[in-house]
């Protein structure tokens, strides 16, 4: 009798185990999803108290800019109106850092800071050094001798007499450091001293030097605590909620996001946009394809081909121009270019990309991709198994309900003939049809 209780015992356990893995695991399937969206809900909000605010502040991503040069062969044959040869140098590459400061809080859900950016040469990555000279077009040159053009004869007889003076030609041969980063330019500094205004700058003139250690404006966003729905959203940039560099209203808006992050649960329906203060404007990336990056699903957006569109070609760009050939954007009404003449010098090119790595990309797997798809399967197997524990007290009682001893018919057996009992009467013989007498 212990034997069976304690079978019966444990078949019962086994079932009450196998009602909770199973509710369980039916819990899960209906909840799971709105939980974990839950969790990635609270955790890219821009607050302290969020997992991807010391992100936010600091983007862990390593971000390089890749810069081009078109240096010139044959400068002298150019000046004789041959057609410039030129000769791709590079990639001259630089880690760029970005860290957000003067980060303040406001009641109507949003955030202010202002986010600075600085740039660190990396030899490795590189094809080239800083030190390396590069023949181009002399900017500042070309850029006085076409505000001249219309000036009076003496003037330009001055102008040209300071450019042989100063040994200023229409091409220069300066390092990729001083491109980049600026060097003194004697004509320059005449120009300023005797046309202040001219050029919108003093000091060192470069490419990039108003990048570097220079903060994008100051912006604020919505954060999405009180209302999600507008995480990430530009509310207004340098205290505008809209520019006035463009000639429509739609091209002033500022809409999108800062250009880091966007809300979670995109889709291929989903576009990206966000607004730039380099180009001055709003712009919108749109959905090409579906990829994988070191294990996790992504989504690739892209320029469509009416973003750098002159106003012949895509009439919602009118508000963008005086217009250049399709592919140009004109910023001269927003970047203080003085009274520099629009012209188009293929001086270089460059491109910056960003890709996670090492812990940040860890953790992105982990949260993002391995955990979701461990409670994923987990939710199943919990019902599978909560269900196989279920029938377990089910076998067992069905065979517990067996023959019992009292209600079986009587069986001969085979064994040695017993003297039947004197207080037993005896079946008739069924053999010979003679009752048998009881013995004494």
């Amino acid at each position: 009798m212990g034997g069976h209780a304690k079978a019966r015992g444990a078949a019962a356990a086994l079932g009450v185990l196998g009602l909770l893995c199973a509710v369980l695991g039916a819990v899960m399937i209906v909840m799971l999803p709105s939980l974990i969206k839950q969790q990635v809900l609270k955790n890219v909000r821009v607050h302290p108290s969020s997992l991807s605010f010391n992100m936010w502040k600091e983007i862990p991503v390593p971000f390089y800019l890749s810069v081009y040069f078109f240096n010139v062969l044959n400068p002298d044959e150019v000046l004789k109106g041959k057609k410039p040869q030129v000769q791709e140098l590079g990639p001259y590459v630089y880690r760029e850092f970005r860290h957000k400061t003067n980060i303040t809080f406001h009641d109507n859900d949003t955030v202010s800071f202002l986010e600075y950016r600085s740039y660190q040469f990396q030899p490795a990555k590189s094809r080239g050094s800083e030190s390396d000279y590069v023949v181009i077009p002399n900017i500042l040159v070309m850029s006085a001798s076409m505000m001249m053009e219309d000036r009076p004869m003496s003037l330009k007889l001055m102008m040209t007499l300071a450019f042989t003076t100063l040994g200023q030609r229409a091409f220069m041969n300066r390092t990729v450091s001083e491109i980049m980063w600026g060097y003194d330019d004697p004509l320059m500094n005449l120009i300023n001293k005797y046309f202040p205004g001219m050029f919108p700058f003093n000091g060192k003139f470069g490419l990039f030097a108003e990048l570097n250690n220079s903060d994008s404006g100051l912006f604020t966003v919505f954060t999405g605590v009180k209302n999600f729905s507008r995480i990430h959203l530009v509310d207004k940039w340098n205290g505008l909620s809209k520019v006035n560099f463009w000639h429509s209203d739609q091209c002033n808006m500022i809409n999108g996001t800062a250009g880091q992050m966007w809300a979670p649960f995109m889709t291929p329906e989903s576009s990206l946009e966000f607004y730039s203060p380099d180009a001055c404007r709003s712009m919108k990336l749109i959905y090409k394809e579906s990829g994988v990056f070191e294990g996790i699903p992504t989504y690739r957006f892209v320029a469509p081909k009416t973003l750098f569109a002159n106003g012949s070609d895509y009439p919602p760009n009118e508000g963008f121009c005086p217009c250049m050939e399709s592919g140009i954007q004109n910023v001269s009404t927003c970047r203080q270019t003085g009274s520099i003449e629009p012209v188009v010098l293929p001086l270089l090119w460059f491109g910056e990309s960003g890709a996670m790595e090492g812990e940040t990309l860890r953790t992105f797997y982990t949260q993002l991709v391995l955990l979701p798809k461990v409670l994923h399967y987990a939710q199943y197997v919990l019902l599978g198994l909560g269900c196989v524990l279920l029938l377990i007290p089910v076998v067992y009682q069905v065979r517990s309900q067996g023959p019992k001893d009292g209600g079986s018919r009587p069986s001969l057996a085979a064994g040695p003939e017993q003297p039947p009992s004197p207080h037993t009467p005896l079946l008739q013989d069924s053999l010979h049809g003679q009752p048998a007498s009881p013995q004494a």
